[in-house]
């Protein structure tokens, strides 16, 4: 098995492959004929011309005796933190079970942090079991449950997050502090900060008992906090301003 980055040459494969895992991830839940219409609206040719030469795009190709058998799309999405998003994770049902899948999503997980994300983030409908699944079992944490539209059916679809740090890629949030004593970081509580978020840490798993925060631009937990609100690393030098109550006037 051979990955590498996608060309515009490998748009046909990717349709082709598209298409089959759709049809094996879903033809038990949803219409043959919407299936095939969502195939041509979502991996129409010239769309997926741009994306490729796009250079903020993440998309590998994965390749068995020369042939493309699976395929990733993800991007980099500005939000209050810098997210990662997977668009598409596909992998021809006659090569599923192959490890292909992880190595394409370890491929993707790398490009990601290279490009400094908070979070990577992807989305899966609950009638895909083994799409839901395979996001569990590579570590992602299921944080909701939305509804949503596709030709005139409504289904229910799945979020799946994993937490990335900026520096060594922690995301268990089981850190320790320069003074010995373990903190657990809460990486779905963040304030927003001028290199990177800081984060809300506990000294315990529960959450009860707040310690205080953890930088996300160089992971230390040395973080003063003045009368206005302000928030500053001191290892670092990562600011939040004033909340924005405090700037009202």
């Amino acid at each position: 098995m051979e990955l590498r980055t996608a060309t515009t040459n490998d748009i046909d494969a990717i349709r082709s492959v598209a298409r089959e895992s759709l049809f094996a991830s879903y033809g038990h839940a949803v219409d043959e004929a919407l299936l095939a219409e969502a195939v041509d609206e979502w991996y129409d040719p010239a769309d997926l011309d741009t994306d490729i030469d796009d250079e903020d795009t993440v998309c590998p190709v994965a390749l068995v005796d020369g042939e493309v058998v699976g395929f990733a799309e993800s991007y980099v999405v500005g939000r209050r933190e810098r997210v990662g998003e997977i668009d598409w994770l596909h992998v021809h049902p006659d090569h599923r079970e192959s490890g292909i899948g992880s190595a394409l999503l370890d491929r993707v997980e790398s490009e990601l942090r290279a490009a400094k994300v908070d979070r990577i983030e992807a989305r899966v409908l609950v009638a895909n079991e083994a799409g839901t699944a395979f996001y569990e079992g590579e570590g992602y944490e299921l944080v909701g449950e939305r509804s949503v539209d596709i030709g005139e059916r409504t289904f229910d679809e799945r979020e799946y997050r994993k937490q990335i740090s900026r520096l060594t890629g922690i995301s268990e949030g089981v850190v320790e502090t320069d003074d010995g004593r373990t903190v657990y970081v809460a990486f779905d509580e963040s304030e927003r900060g001028s290199s990177a978020p800081f984060y809300v840490a506990y000294v315990d798993e529960d959450r009860e008992r707040r310690y205080g925060y953890f930088c996300g631009n160089c992971e230390g937990t040395d973080i003063a906090i003045d009368t206005m609100d302000r928030m500053e690393c001191m290892d670092c030098g990562n600011r939040r301003k004033p909340s924005r109550w405090d700037a009202a006037y």
